[in-house]
């Protein structure tokens, strides 16, 4: 099967995937499906996940490879810097692959992948879904990392004009080379009930992981607070995470056993059913770029109240959420003012709005156009590409350099050992071909 002209090769990398389950593995997910309606090849490359090992097919053929790598930490694998040359270089040949676009400064895998594509002369598109700061010692470091890959990508892509502030800042990439396309939500799976829920009692969701990033501690102090205001209120808190046990405490030390139902970490196909048993969704993050979970409550039709931090304020109009600054008592008030404006909410009425916002062929549409400006990128040699490199401070500069030359040797050796030529490439699959088979 021969693609129409026009139409790409994509190597979709990280190492967050199915069956791992958040916004950065629905993200790349749901692009992918969509960019496999317009006609483009998409493939997959993430870390092995249990007995997840190898090659495997999902929804209308997305091939997926399951690299037998094993997470360290945080479903990150090891580093390794050129243990995942062979594999990667392998997998682009075999495939045909045209760009290759990683996803998440935390994945190490896509750090890897793209520094060897680029070594090879592929064109590579990195997509942001997280804000960092500039003064703890982690974010330094990654940082300098983000600044390392990004010193040579095609083309970037941020969730929000947030975020997009927050890369250019952390990296030094020129603002033009960085695109922002806002995340979507699938409104055909997040819809409302059927029939309007009875406000007593009122019911705020949380579904979050309980860690400090997400604002647990802030729960800690809001949940007793808004309870002994409200009588007739309720919580449900999906999630799970080292916060945990805070939250477990807050409702013994207030007897609040029969007012906060906590569920543990909840499945994203029972996500629906959860949010359509509330009034109000609660975020308390500390820090997001792009809050995916507030447009899946929003698209089931809840007012949704979250602290105002990174891109948060840029994803609903301000009829359909409250923001408050990250302080229980601010975040009360706001809880306090979506109370009150809560009869004047119409569920349906606000997911036929969230349809007409958001949809993930539309993302996909405006990545494409991304690809397109990054394939017309001029092709450069590695000594072309080396002052670059340079840049990235007196002595990183110079280690990055190194690092580039040992990629571009030991890809060279490849070459010898393995000419391309004798690496048989796949054929391709369409998705009634695969059911036959």
């Amino acid at each position: 099967m021969e693609l129409k002209e026009g139409k790409h090769r994509i190597l979709m990398v990280s190492d967050f995937f199915y069956p791992n389950f958040g916004g950065v593995e629905n993200h790349i997910y749901l692009l992918s499906q969509c960019l496999l309606k317009l006609g483009h090849k998409v493939v997959v490359m993430t870390h092995a996940y249990g007995n997840r090992s190898g090659v495997r097919y999902m929804t209308n053929g997305l091939k997926v490879y399951y690299v037998p790598w094993k997470p360290f930490l945080m479903q990150n694998t090891l580093p390794t810097f050129y243990g995942t040359l062979p594999i990667i270089r392998t997998i682009l040949i075999r495939e045909r692959i045209s760009l290759v676009h990683g996803h998440q400064a935390f994945s190490t895998l896509c750090h890897e992948a793209l520094m060897h594509a680029r070594t090879m002369g592929y064109k590579v598109i990195f997509t942001d879904h997280s804000l960092y700061g500039f003064s703890d010692i982690g974010s330094i470091h990654m940082n300098k990392v983000l600044q390392f890959t990004l010193a040579d990508v095609s083309q970037a892509i941020c969730v929000s004009h947030t975020s997009k502030e927050n890369t250019v800042l952390r990296s030094g990439l020129p603002p033009e080379k960085v695109y922002v396309i806002p995340n979507a939500v699938d409104t055909t799976m997040f819809k409302p009930a059927p029939e309007r829920l009875c406000m007593d009692p009122i019911v705020i969701v949380v579904i979050s992981r309980l860690v400090y990033r997400k604002g647990a501690d802030l729960l800690v102090e809001v949940i007793p607070e808004v309870c002994h205001l409200y009588p007739n209120v309720r919580f449900i808190i999906g999630g799970d995470g080292p916060k945990r046990v805070r939250l477990e405490e807050m409702r013994e030390k207030h007897s609040l056993q029969d007012r906060v139902d906590m569920l543990g970490a909840v499945p994203h196909a029972k996500v629906r059913s959860v949010l359509n048993s509330g009034h109000i969704f609660l975020n308390s993050s500390l820090t997001e770029a792009f809050c995916i979970a507030i447009l899946e409550a929003a698209s089931c039709g809840l007012l949704t109240v979250s602290t105002r931090v990174g891109g948060v304020p840029e994803v609903l109009p301000d009829d359909m959420i409250v923001l408050a600054k990250p302080d229980p008592s601010d975040m009360v008030h706001a809880i306090k003012k979506a109370i009150r404006i809560l009869p004047h909410i119409d569920p349906q009425e606000m997911h036929l709005r969230m349809k007409e916002m958001y949809s993930w062929h539309d993302v996909a549409k405006r990545t494409e156009i991304v690809y397109d400006h990054a394939l017309r990128c001029s092709n450069q040699t590695l000594l072309e590409r080396l002052p670059r490199y340079l840049t990235c401070g007196a002595w990183a500069g110079k280690l990055f350099c190194l690092v580039m030359i040992i990629d571009f040797i030991l890809w060279r050796l490849l070459q010898l050992w393995q000419p391309d030529s004798e690496v048989e490439p796949v054929p391709d699959f369409k998705p009634t071909e695969l059911k036959r088979g």
